[in-house]
């Protein structure tokens, strides 16, 4: 097991490797860091002095290893626009968008898994087939159009919820959340649902496929002919080994999740990082794209690293198969 774990940590490590090599070749080619910490008045001559002491005319090997270093110290540079660190930037947003992912996710594992399972167990009852036909709605459904329909109707109709921003927030240690007030929850939930529209069919169909197909095997089979309660054979049996695959597609999945969040936090204006790269991306702010990008790259990363070791430590076949 230990030799499993170092294997995933050394290849986390390689990915983030990548990653930084192209968040420095981002860096160079969007911007001109010049440019945006000099005025109009200043001389081409001295544009390129500071161009020297800056060291943007070293060669780019030597420019990537002292980018490197830098990022390792937590250092990738000042945003221009906020005049500060872009690390500190992307570290203020974070919890905005942490908080969207987190409850998005209690949404698709608290309705996907019973109406996976529910589908797989009765498939020819009608809410079964139901499910199966709304799911390929679901799916085809962009996540921002499903964000519009949820504000026309729940904010400008109905007036249930609030239609953009995080609402109340409350900071804790550095940390600003609106999950401990009334009016943090009120904002927190249509971009929620938003979000979680896209990945929650998929979850189902994938639950709903995967059981249907233990149910199955001759495992389960001999298991029905020992004489075993059926509740056991579904939910320990079954239900058990469902889970393996989807443990993996869960983890890249959440990657992905993070990714959505720039169209629904666009939509919601809700102040995420998300919403922040946009407008990074809208100014050229070549040091917040970067640090984004390592955020999530990394988040990603340790999601996908993390799963791995869970998927291992639940199934280990697979970590008998990696030694070979």
């Amino acid at each position: 097991m230990i030799a499993f774990i170092i294997r995933r940590f050394i290849q986390a490590v390689f990915v983030i490797a990548v990653i930084s090599v192209i968040a420095f070749a981002i860096k160079q080619n969007v911007g001109d860091p010049i440019r945006d910490i000099t005025g109009i008045s200043v001389s081409a001559a001295e544009r390129e002095a500071m161009r020297d002491k800056l060291g943007l005319n070293d060669p780019l090997l030597t420019q990537y290893i002292r980018f490197a270093k830098d990022a390792l110290h937590g250092d990738l540079g000042n945003s221009f626009f906020y005049k500060r660190p872009a690390v500190d930037v992307i570290l203020s947003k974070a919890p905005a968008t942490i908080e969207l992912v987190f409850v998005s996710a209690l949404i698709i594992v608290g309705l996907s898994i019973p109406l996976g399972v529910y589908s797989a167990i009765y498939p020819k009852r009608f809410f079964s087939r139901f499910l199966m036909g709304s799911s390929i709605v679901g799916v085809s459904i962009p996540v921002f159009l499903t964000a519009i329909m949820m504000i026309y109707l729940f904010s400008i109709k109905l007036g249930w919820f609030p239609s953009y921003g995080r609402g109340e927030l409350v900071s804790l240690g550095g940390w600003d959340t609106g999950m401990l007030t009334v009016d943090g929850w009120m904002h927190l939930i249509m971009p929620s649902v938003a979000l979680s529209s896209i990945m929650l069919p998929l979850f189902i169909r994938l639950i709903r496929s995967e059981m249907m197909e233990v149910l199955e095997s001759e495992y389960v089979k001999y298991a029905w002919a020992k004489g075993l309660t059926r509740r056991r054979i579904w939910f320990v049996h079954a239900f058990k080994n469902t889970l393996l695959p989807v443990i993996t597609v869960g983890g890249v999945q959440l990657g992905i999740t993070i990714a959505f969040t720039i169209l629904t936090e666009t939509v919601f204006q809700w102040q995420g990082l998300g919403f922040l790269f946009m407008e990074a991306v809208e100014r050229a702010d070549a040091s917040l794209l970067v640090a984004y990008l390592m955020f999530v790259g990394i988040v990603m990363v340790v999601v996908n690293t993390i799963v791995d070791i869970i998927y291992g430590v639940v199934n280990p076949t697979i970590r008998i198969t990696g030694a070979k």
